[in-house]
């Protein structure tokens, strides 16, 4: 990859850290607008300039990301591999960057709890790159600015994609960024003049709701209404009918007195459908069921079908071990991230990668009452009607779009 063709902001990312004036560079807006690749190369470049035998910091939400994300493009770049040695450790999780004038050491960080701030601690580093920096929290971040305080040429680059306006990285930097002598570019899609037309239509096919308005018009946007509008409109809902599927999973979200929800899944064509289900609520009901009870529905609700794994909220540690015990079904822990598997959730009915039977009464009654907590200050479902609607998002985020881990299943 070379960058014969940038855009004035994509110029501006590679200039900026040689103007003074500034300690930092925060880049936000929509998706594919170009904003990391550009920041990571000028990253290097200004690094390698400026310092030799020095430390940096490259950061993710996780190590994992980081290298998915920014170590392996970042190797692919000719205007980097042309004029420096590249070497990358796993085990280390340090990148080392070699020219004749000397070297560098970039070691990668994920901050995705509040307790990873301790991985940073009693380093000194001459630069910081934070990735996708809203998702990390502010305890992380804050501990990553301070390792770099005692370099007094360190700068701070900051990439991420909007989130609500109530965020603390909102608030405390994008609102403040001329007192904190942050450069602030915000980035549309058509800030990336590699895009094609065919592209950019593809994009934004890829988001509803608040969705489309962060990651497609880079808006800082409260969640707000339906969570799922689509759905709720009837547009992922489809005939029950015969289908030749040639793979089954089971998702399910369990309860005692809240409700339990079973999914059954079948793949057909390169979509996913869900063909029926099990829904109970011992309240409602007046009566609790026991695992054993619920284990039979489970097996109801497979039949003699091949499934291929059930995937299961990870708290149920009680039915999770009933279900091993039977020795039938192969047990998946879910990908429990909320926000994440909810976004994941609306790309999937949006772009038809999952449809919902007309079969299924509770998933097609919670997709109209699911709604965001608009007093919660934070992205944040109202817990209430979402039974349904957790083992959908389990489904999607573990068998779709699991990036960080190995069970996908997408063919």
């Amino acid at each position: 990859m070379t960058f014969s063709k940038l855009s004035k902001k994509q110029k501006e990312v590679f200039r900026w850290c040689y103007k003074g004036g500034y300690k930092a560079i925060i880049c936000d807006g929509a998706v594919r607008s170009g904003k990391t690749i550009c920041m990571i190369t000028s990253y290097v470049l200004w690094a390698m300039k400026r310092f030799s035998n020095a430390s940096f910091g490259i950061c993710g939400k996780t190590v994992a990301s980081a290298e998915r994300n920014i170590i392996m493009p970042l190797r692919s770049i000719a205007d980097i591999t042309h004029f420096f040695k590249l070497s990358y450790s796993t085990s280390k999780h340090l990148l080392t960057v070699e020219s004749r004038h000397g070297k560098n050491y970039f070691y990668v960080f994920g901050g995705k709890d509040e307790s990873s701030y301790e991985l940073l601690q009693g380093i000194t580093l001459s630069g910081i790159f934070l990735d996708e920096v809203a998702l990390m929290p502010q305890s992380f971040v804050n501990q990553a600015i301070a390792r770099c305080l005692s370099v007094s040429q360190s700068l701070y680059w900051f990439n991420c994609n909007p989130e609500s306006p109530a965020h603390w990285f909102y608030t405390e930097w994008i609102c403040n960024a001329e007192k904190r002598k942050a450069l602030h570019l915000h980035f549309l899609m058509s800030d990336n003049p590699t895009l094609t037309r065919e592209q950019l239509d593809e994009a934004e096919r890829q988001f509803t709701g608040v969705f489309h308005d962060r990651y497609i018009k880079g808006l800082w946007v409260v969640a707000e209404g339906l969570i799922y509008a689509f759905a709720a409109q009837g547009n992922a809902t489809c005939p029950t009918a015969e289908r030749k599927y040639t793979r089954y999973h089971i998702s399910i979200d369990y309860g005692t007195l809240n409700p339990t929800s079973m999914g059954l899944w079948g793949l057909c064509d390169g979509v996913w459908y869900r063909i029926s289900e099990y829904y109970y609520s011992g309240r409602k009901e007046g009566r609790n069921k026991t695992d054993e009870e619920y284990y039979t529905e489970l097996e109801k609700l497979a039949a003699d079908r091949p499934i291929k794994s059930i995937i299961i909220d990870p708290s149920a540690a009680s039915f999770i071990e009933c279900i091993r015990r039977h020795r039938r079904f192969f047990v998946v822990k879910a990908n429990n991230d909320v926000l994440e598997g909810i976004r994941n959730t609306a790309t999937a009915l949006q772009t038809g990668k999952i449809k919902i039977c007309d079969c299924c009464a509770s998933s097609l009654a919670e997709f109209s009452a699911y709604r965001w907590n608009e007093k919660s200050g934070n992205d944040a479902p109202i817990k209430e009607n979402d039974h349904a609607m957790d083992d959908i998002r389990y489904f999607v985020n573990t068998v779709l779009y699991n990036k960080g881990g190995f069970f996908v299943d997408v063919r």
